[in-house]
């Protein structure tokens, strides 16, 4: 995965078939550094929409055509602007525009890890002030809390972002395995109901074991952004930890909020994953847990790494984002042999020493609509963002790209629910964004990133003592933390 949401090079593993039809593109981006803007934004009824690169030339017709069929103006014209596909690539693109003024885009596209460094540098326009109260109610109400969450100023509260499309793991597995292995997914609700990470290691053994997979789990553990923000932050949320005292401190204040890497939730989830990948070879692993059944080569691999794992037909589970539902469930590939759970739990959220953790978590990704604050069509822009609110919109936006929708009253709906292969795993879906975790959105996210995906590989990688890393860790983020203070 590239610095933030879902992988971006995962997707050249996908035929373009299946990618037309599924994907979710959370990671695709837009680099616009040169101001590439056509004839077209010069025209006064042309609104510019820094997009998803990928979508604009495979999808970019039918896209607007949505926007038309389901209320936008005629008159109004969407001009598209792409670039670069990596997410990092196309923060500082947007940087550079937003610092120096630029009037265009009109409208971006923003990455929910990374929105909130716009809003607090007052380069977006304020949408509680902009919006009616009836769509500021319908995006309070309606939509995923902790999408809606990365749109906001940490401090007023304000809205500055309307979520197009989330994104959020899952455990995906081989059904006919665990089936030949004598389990019963259905019949056990597995697609609705989380187990917990003992439970869940004992079966990928047992499963792994009495077949011809040559491994239980596998997951992406490498150097990058994907560890910190997302895995890492699973297997710590579900066992009640967090880098910084619980949810409500997600988005700071920065200098003013615990760091709580060293605190016993987040050693144990660390020494876990040490069991699952080292076993008995290893005197830190945790105890209880089954081990070695995960490859060490999960420590330089992201999800490219693991997807092909899984239609090499290698493993058992591997945790992964939507877009992996939509190849490997297609009827070319696995079919309806091809399962989705939730991720599992080590401790409940009543039990949680973390406010706001616990049970089952995942990480959560995807897309913002925002508004530049320079924009000269203000109107236009809010006129876009109403229709892209609306259900059928975002259905119609699901069935077009394969992004999931920003409302869980929509994962109910006969068009999601017949929407193939994805749409057989709705019910999961919808559980995993309910229980979705946002990283850690502040402007020194990158730094503080840096130094936990470093310091827990490396623990991971047994290089060193996992208290030691950790103390070692929460040393770093404090001394970040105080910079800015």
């Amino acid at each position: 995965m590239s610095a933030d949401t879902t992988p971006t090079d995962s997707r050249d593993r996908i035929s373009r078939r299946r990618f037309l039809g599924s994907i979710g593109a959370s990671s695709i981006t837009v680099g616009l550094a040169g101001c590439i803007y056509g004839d077209e934004g010069e025209d006064g009824n042309t609104i510019t929409f820094g997009f998803d690169p990928v979508q604009v030339r495979q999808n970019g017709g039918r896209i607007k055509q949505l926007f038309h069929n389901q209320g936008l103006s005629e008159d109004i014209t969407i001009e598209f602007i792409e670039g670069s596909q990596d997410s990092s690539e196309r923060r500082q693109s947007y940087t550079q525009l937003l610092q120096s003024d630029q009037v265009d885009p009109d409208v971006f596209l923003m990455d929910c890890g990374w929105t909130i460094p716009f809003i607090v540098g007052g380069h977006l326009l304020n949408l509680t002030n902009a919006l009616s109260g009836e769509l500021l109610s319908t995006i309070e109400n309606d939509y995923f809390t902790a999408s809606v969450e990365t749109a906001k100023d940490p401090d007023s509260g304000d809205l500055y972002g309307v979520p197009l499309f989330p994104d959020f793991s899952t455990i995906q597995y081989r059904k006919d395995l665990v089936t030949d292995a004598g389990y019963d997914p259905n019949g056990e609700g597995w697609a609705t109901t989380p187990m917990t990470w003992k439970r869940f290691s004992t079966i990928a053994q047992d499963v792994r074991d009495k077949t011809d997979a040559d491994h239980g789990f596998v997951f992406q553990f490498d150097t990058y952004e994907g560890l910190a923000c997302c895995t890492f932050n699973e297997f710590m949320s579900s066992w009640g930890g967090a880098y910084f005292g619980g949810r409500e401190n997600l988005f700071g204040p920065i200098g003013n909020r615990p760091v709580t890497v060293d605190d016993e939730p987040v050693v144990h989830a660390l020494d876990m994953v040490r069991q699952f990948i080292h076993g008995g070879t290893d005197n830190e692993a945790l105890s209880g847990y089954r081990g070695s059944i995960v490859p060490g080569d999960v420590l330089s691999w992201k999800e490219q790494d693991t997807l092909r794992a899984m239609e090499n037909g290698t493993a058992v589970f591997m945790r992964n984002w939507p877009y992996a539902i939509a190849s490997l469930a297609a009827e070319d590939a696995f079919g309806t042999d091809y399962g989705v759970m939730p991720l599992p739990y080590a401790v409940s959220s009543e039990n949680a020493q973390a406010s706001g953790t616990g049970g089952s978590t995942s990480a959560l990704g995807g897309w913002h609509i925002t508004v530049n604050a320079n924009t000269n069509r203000t109107e236009m822009a809010l006129e876009l963002i109403e229709v892209a609110m609306k259900d059928d919109f975002q259905l119609g936006l699901l069935g077009i790209t394969g992004w999931m929708p920003p409302k869980p009253a929509l994962y109910d709906a006969t068009a999601a629910t017949e929407q193939e292969p994805v749409g057989r795993y709705m019910e999961t879906l919808k559980i995993a964004g309910t229980n979705a975790i946002s990283r850690p959105a502040t402007p020194v996210w990158p730094q503080e990133a840096t130094a936990i995906y470093q310091q827990v590989n490396a623990a991971a990688a047994m290089d060193k003592p996992t208290t030691n890393a950790m103390t070692e860790l929460k040393d770093q983020l404090r001394s970040i933390e105080n910079e800015v203070t």
